[in-house]
């Protein structure tokens, strides 16, 4: 740490000179507190590592909520320029392609669900399948499967499991056009069937929330959400599929940094060039998880919906169910950014980070223009959630990027060793919080103190700038897997 330059409050800069073969410098998102954590969880080294790709641009960047991960640290984000023999790396997006949130709004108020709450999480969790290979209740072909994996959330829609509303309001519209069928495996088709409109295990929920607190009034109503209203949101990705796509593709990676005679100081990091074969192909499979993804969180989303009707004898439209916005945090996305003022092609990895996009920004849906791509932060099942707005200075300094949550502070298995004894949904309750779970193990792993605090995670974004709060959202009832 004694070799980080302080460039202010919240920025942080590992030098071109800390490590040898380091193309740029680094860029860490912290307060000096949180720093120390970031280094005992070996993220310096690993934001290091990553400044070592060829062809990236600027800076390698991790966020405050950055933990050690496979290659980059999960909280990594770096851009690549393809015409500068830039790589495009499975690390750098994560296992778990296009993991990511979706949150709902409602017209109910904290007094509509005054002691229904328990009830009502039953009900989810009877319809919503989660938890480790637990398949969905969506039943599809191998011909349907391929049609989803090509449309996306699109195919959701038009199975109607959703409006044409929801695909404004997801990130890409829920589809990545690059998405080729013939790059993935059998083996990744065979562990996406029967996944459709499945939560999955780990750090995948599904929580009603109430929102706590509006920090920007303005912005709220553009959202339509006020105090005391009740929010749903929805934390999933592309399931076995995605595990299986990063998996096939490290292999190739692997001969591929022979091949084009890559040097790189972590063998997690392999890569390939982005115009090269290896690299598109990469990219078509890795897109056509992403559109499994975006599907998945559609399912879900009509599975809530489909929910809350029965639960309130009224349909979704009457309880004003809108989809706010759907975001992913992890995912290699080609897009147009400003590198020494000339306008360039990149490619931009999110490893464990939000995109984050300017108001005006083309890329944003049109009733969001005038404040910004919405940013959805989700917290441990026991603190909190945020909503937030992306900025031009994420755009200018980060590729238009922030945070993506909490961020672990502790493996699964100390989190475990840590609960041993203890009842951690009873320790909920006491909070106002019922949880639901197929796995009691599961809530031990994902209990609070297995993670940083979100509030100062967020506070350090939204200080830095490169997003800005909305509001705070306070959870009533959880789904784990």
């Amino acid at each position: 740490m004694s070799e980080l330059k302080k460039i202010d409050e919240y920025r942080w800069e590992i030098p071109k000179g800390y490590m040898s073969g380091m193309r740029v410098s680094g860029v860490i998102y912290s307060d000096e507190k949180m720093l120390k954590a970031l280094e005992k969880e070996q993220v310096i080294k690993q934001v290091a590592n990553v400044a070592c790709l060829p062809g990236i641009v600027r800076h390698s960047f991790a966020m405050p909520d950055a933990h050690w991960g496979y290659g980059f640290a999960i909280g990594g984000v770096a851009a690549t320029n393809p015409d500068d023999g830039g790589v495009i790396s499975p690390g750098g997006v994560g296992y778990d392609i296009c993991c990511g949130v979706r949150l709902v709004k409602t017209n109910l108020r904290t007094d509509d669900l005054k002691n229904k709450i328990p009830k009502l999480m039953d009900a989810l969790f009877a319809n919503v399948p989660c938890g480790v290979g637990v398949g969905g209740k969506i039943k599809i072909s191998t011909a349907q499967e391929k049609e989803l994996l090509k449309l996306g959330s699109k195919w959701a829609v038009k199975q109607g499991y959703g409006v044409e509303n929801d695909l404004t309001c997801t990130e890409e519209g829920g589809c990545l056009q690059s998405a080729n069928p013939d790059k993935v495996s059998p083996r990744a088709y065979e562990r996406g069937k029967g996944q459709s409109g499945t939560l999955g295990s780990g750090n995948h929920f599904l929580e009603v929330q109430k929102v706590e607190e509006i920090y920007d009034e303005e912005k709220a109503r553009v959202f339509g959400i006020e105090k005391g209203q009740i929010t749903v949101m929805i934390h999933s990705g592309s399931r076995g599929l995605g595990h299986q796509v990063c998996d096939d593709n490290l292999r190739i990676m692997q001969k591929a940094v022979t091949k084009y005679g890559i040097n790189l100081p972590d063998r997690q990091l392999v890569s390939a060039p982005v115009n090269s074969q290896e690299g598109k192909d990469y990219f078509s499979a890795m897109s056509f998880a992403a559109n499994y993804a975006w599907c998945n969180r559609q399912i879900l989303m009509h599975l809530v919906r489909e929910t809350f009707e029965k639960f309130f004898s009224r349909n979704w439209q009457d309880l004003e169910m809108e989809l706010i916005y759907d975001v992913a945090h992890n995912i290699a996305k080609f897009e147009m950014h400003k590198v020494n003022g000339k306008e360039t092609h990149l490619c931009v990895h999110r490893k464990g980070a939000t995109r984050a996009f300017p108001p005006e920004h083309p890329d944003i849906p049109e009733k969001y223009k005038k404040i910004g791509q919405p940013v959805i932060i989700p917290g441990d099942m026991g603190r909190a959630s945020y909503l937030l707005v992306g900025t031009q200075r994420a755009f200018e300094e980060t590729w238009g990027s922030t945070c993506h949550g909490a961020g672990r502070t502790m493996s699964r298995h100390q989190a475990i060793k840590l609960a041993e004894g203890r009842l951690i949904h009873k320790e909920m309750e006491t909070k106002g919080i019922i949880v639901r779970a197929r796995d009691k193990r599961a809530l031990a792993e994902e209990m609070s103190e297995a993670y940083k605090d979100v509030n100062l995670v967020v506070d350090i974004v939204h200080n830095a700038g490169i997003s800005k709060k909305v509001a705070k959202m306070k959870p009533l009832g959880v789904i784990k897997g």
